[in-house]
């Protein structure tokens, strides 16, 4: 029973893999959007300081998971998602976006990073740690923003619910990011940083099992 769940997992990611593969166009304009972003950022404050930097990062982090993420419920038509009804459960597919969109910001946050680092300047102290830290936030972030779609994509206005209900868990959670990454900016191990890594943590396993209880009463929609 179990093997047989992760196959349809599998085989829902799949799919969402060649559709990128095939759409070869969305990828490469959201590589085309993280480039110019970075580059009119450098433009406008040449190598910003530490915090500034920091900062920067993660706002141009949560908008390209607004453009990469968001997408993904909002581009399948009711035909579709009919299909989808017939062939898997709720919990399979909201299952399979999550880790999808996961592993796409995964990617988005290592490149963001390698093109603020060449543009922007590296005042990293320990690089291989902010990396992972930039993909915890971008799965975090992916989280959300895949929760929210799923809830926008029944809705007339599907943009001005996902902002909506957004704003109040972003907000927090961007400033949350921030203050776990400044440790990869300085040697000295700021207080409390473990109970803020584990608060993440426990965001993340909050929004996962909001979309495994919520999501199977929207698919009936």
């Amino acid at each position: 029973m179990q093997s047989m769940r992760n196959k349809v997992i599998f085989t829902l990611l799949k799919k969402d893999l060649l559709l990128e593969f095939r759409q070869q166009y969305t990828f490469f304009g959201i590589l085309l959007y993280i480039a110019s972003t970075t580059f009119v950022i450098y433009l406008t404050m040449g190598q910003p300081e530490d915090h500034v930097w920091n900062g920067l990062f993660w706002v141009t982090l949560l908008f390209i998971c607004i453009n990469t993420v968001a997408r993904s419920f909002l581009q399948e038509g009711k035909g579709r998602m009919l299909y989808f009804y017939t062939i898997a459960s709720p919990v399979h597919f909201i299952f399979s976006k999550l880790i999808y969109n996961s592993l796409l910001m995964c990617l988005m946050s290592g490149l963001s990073l390698l093109l603020f680092i060449l543009l922007l300047g590296n005042p990293l102290q320990h690089g291989i740690l902010f990396f992972g830290i930039s993909c915890l936030g971008g799965i975090s972030l992916s989280l959300v923003f895949s929760f929210l779609a799923a809830i926008a994509s029944k809705a007339q206005q599907p943009s001005a619910i996902m902002a909506i209900l957004g704003f109040p868990l972003i907000i927090p959670q961007l400033m949350l990011l921030m203050k776990i990454a400044n440790i990869a900016f300085s040697d000295v191990v700021q207080n409390g940083l473990f109970q803020l890594v584990w608060m993440l943590i426990g965001f993340n396993i909050m929004i996962i099992a909001l979309a495994y209880i919520l999501f199977p009463f929207l698919w009936k929609e």
